[in-house]
């Protein structure tokens, strides 16, 4: 069943990022800093740690989370505060010796992307009103106005408490500053086109700006995505796919196409290039294929999709995983153990409950524990 009940799919987050949508550097920086020290966002030095203004830190710490590169926890019982924990998937692409520490690929674009507004269970996504313009929207132009009114519709279905409608603005305010390649001039608008220069997912090109100075409108871009690698869109289509089956089994290209939540709404993408992304990689890969029946196809796997979607990502880059003194899942959890613990209160805790927090409280205690 597709995600299409946005409190399936999205923990309650809205407008953590203070205004700034994520830049040039900064997801890697987080990762140096909390791999070291995991408390390194709550420290008192931390904008000089990070080189940042204070609320940059509190948007660098929104990203690295929302992007599934950290995950969050009590260091000890009975604190408030909660440390931050690199994720596995951040040690393989973000370490000095990971796929692409300095994101200089597209295709690592492309594969954020798909993580920050992907979800799974113990891994929904941070970001709901990004989950909502992507998956739930059901047009492809729109003003602030507009998405604001849709994405306001489905957290009061979805959620038990609404944030103020102004957050969910900035929300969306903040989405198009991130895709888009250019925007009307907006007085007052904090850092508006310094952060259209300075963030990386612009390259994508998933948004553009059709209105006029008077008439700010967005459009949804779609087609052939030329700095789309296929395995990327594979890794995607069987991430996807392993959220239902974790098993051999198949899944047609309509639901990867069409379905809220799937790599297709994603990437803006359609059946047609999703067919060829997956004929090419199935041709190198026994364990992959592309079926048809009844005029119906379907890509089909012999194992556990997770584990091959893995398999074809990491020969993207060249196979980070096989790099003398990689560390394994196992390995990595055992270095982190509060992974596992995040993860399961993740499991176990209603959507509203689990709020992305950056309050007074944390600040106190980095300041008490400094």
């Amino acid at each position: 069943m597709s995600d299409s009940r946005l409190g399936e799919a999205a923990l309650y987050s809205f407008a953590r990022h203070e205004t700034f949508a994520p830049r040039f550097g900064w997801l890697h920086k987080a990762y140096m800093q909390v791999k070291r020290d995991q408390g390194a966002f709550l420290a008192v030095d931390a904008p000089v740690r990070f080189g940042v203004g204070k609320n940059m830190v509190y948007s660098m710490r929104y990203w690295s989370r929302a992007f599934k590169l950290t995950r969050e926890h009590s260091p000890t019982k009975g604190t408030q505060a909660k440390f931050s924990y690199p994720t596995w998937e951040a040690r393989w692409l973000l370490d000095e010796d990971g796929a692409d520490p300095y994101l200089e690929e597209n295709g690592s674009l492309w594969l954020l992307h798909w993580w920050l507004v992907s979800s799974r269970p113990g891994a929904k996504s941070w970001a709901p009103a990004w989950y909502t313009a992507f998956h739930l929207a059901p047009f492809s132009r729109f003003t602030v106005a507009d998405m604001t009114q849709v994405v306001t519709r489905h957290v009061n279905f979805s959620y038990d408490k609404s944030p103020e409608e102004a957050s969910i603005v900035k929300d969306i305010e903040c989405l198009t500053k991130m895709y888009a390649r250019s925007a009307p001039e907006k007085a007052g608008s904090p850092g508006s086109y310094e952060d259209l220069l300075a963030c990386p997912f612009r390259d994508l090109d998933l948004l553009t700006f059709v209105g006029t100075r008077g008439n700010a409108e967005w459009q949804f871009t779609s087609g052939h995505r030329t700095s789309l690698p296929a395995r990327v869109l594979a890794y995607a289509c069987l991430d996807y796919a392993a959220k239902f089956s974790r098993q051999a089994n198949s899944i047609s290209v309509a639901r990867l196409a069409n379905e809220p939540g799937s790599p297709g709404r994603a990437f803006r993408v359609r059946e047609n290039e999703i067919v060829m992304a997956l004929q090419k990689v199935a041709a190198d890969h026994p364990q992959l294929d592309l079926t048809e029946a009844v005029g119906q196809r379907s890509l089909a796997f012999t194992a556990d999709p997770f584990d091959l979607a893995w398999e074809v990502l990491d020969e993207q880059y060249d196979f980070v995983t096989r790099r003398p003194g990689f560390p394994t899942r196992e390995e990595w959890a055992a270095e982190f153990p509060k992974l596992a613990e995040a993860e399961q209160k993740e499991l176990t805790t209603k959507a509203t409950d689990a709020t992305d927090t950056a309050d007074t409280t944390e600040t106190l205690f980095a300041e008490e524990t400094a």
